[in-house]
């Protein structure tokens, strides 16, 4: 990979970063500096046309003053290494720390959806226009905005089996017992309260959460992994992002925090109240008919979003009850 960066200097060293859930990234330090390596292992975005878009995307949203880091070009311009089938990108290591919304502001909020709000006009403005072949479903896979509930309830007598056999029995599976059934309830009874199709989208970041924005103090240094940039509805994006900033660990969502955030969205991006209490009525459809925690576990043996479960499962059913204070903290 330095080969080709020549101007980056001779390894030093190369340590994993901990924190990402399907690609891989490095802290890597040379003879000239600090850097990031990142390879990319997500199928669903790994390739090499995807991977050069989205740099592409980052390059230009730089030069109109985003905090972004854009990949570094090797000595040919380009900045995707393909080794051994692979994509690799090298990309400026930028210090700072990841800070969830209970560390933030009102005045941090407010800023935070500015942010957001900012990212979306730009995108606009600097992607090429979309078409049917860039739209992707809203939470790749993990619960649909629009979800067929014939195929959510079979999802949910496949987990509560799978939740009832796995051993060694523990608490987790007990909890997630309970909150199948509890949910299975729920959507019987809002069954008539299945959204329509949302009528626009636009360019998104499509994964806008605290592990994908580094702070430098009180302000965003840079946005990072934009593995998931698509079209989708942008105003659900700014939705779903409060849903995960601003949660708190027993699943309600700090509405003192949300109402701030979601006002200066609004500005920032034209969005109004109509469309963000639709977005936010979508959302809480498809926080009713996700299980992605579970089916990581149970179905792909995969443990590593375990902690998650209990405070994601917690806030659908406390979003289901405070739904109007929900959807007018987003709606103004």
């Amino acid at each position: 990979m330095l080969r080709r960066h020549r101007h980056a200097g001779e390894p030093l060293s190369c340590v994993p970063v901990a924190e990402g859930l399907l690609n891989r990234g490095f802290r890597l330090a040379t003879t000239r500096g600090t850097y990031f390596l990142k390879q990319h292992l997500d199928a669903a975005t790994a390739d090499r046309a995807t991977v050069a878009r989205q740099h592409r995307a980052t390059q230009r949203l730089y030069a109109l003053g985003l905090p972004v880091a854009p990949p570094l070009a090797d000595a040919r311009g380009r900045t995707v290494t393909v080794v051994d089938g692979h994509c690799y990108a090298l990309h400026p290591w930028i210090e700072g720390r990841h800070r969830d919304g209970s560390e933030l502001s009102t005045g941090g909020s407010r800023r935070l959806g500015t942010l957001l709000g900012q990212v979306h006009t730009a995108l606009a403005r600097v992607m090429e226009p979309s078409g049917p072949e860039e739209a992707h479903d809203p939470t790749d896979g993990s619960g649909c905005a629009s979800a067929d509930l014939p195929e959510t309830f079979r999802a949910i007598e496949e987990l509560l089996g799978l939740a009832r056999a796995h051993r060694p029995r523990d608490s987790f599976d007990a909890l997630a017992e309970h909150r199948l059934r509890e949910r299975r309830r729920l959507l019987a009874q809002h069954a008539h309260h299945r959204p329509p199709p949302a009528a626009t989208a636009g360019w998104v970041h499509g994964d806008f959460h605290p592990l994908n924005l580094l702070y430098r103090g009180a302000e965003p240094a840079a946005i990072v992994d934009w593995d998931r940039l698509g079209v989708r509805p942008r105003a659900e994006e700014a939705v779903r992002a409060a849903a995960i900033f601003f949660v708190r660990p027993g699943g309600e969502l700090a509405l003192e925090k949300v109402r701030p955030y979601a006002r200066a969205y609004r500005r920032a991006s034209g969005a109004d109240g109509t469309e963000m209490a639709a977005a936010a009525h979508r959302v809480w459809w498809e926080r009713l008919n996700d299980f992605w925690t579970l089916r990581w576990r149970y179905q792909l043996h995969d443990r590593r979003a375990d902690g998650q479960f209990p405070t994601v499962s917690a806030l659908a059913v406390w979003w289901t009850r405070e739904y109007v204070a929900v959807r007018d903290a987003f709606a103004g």
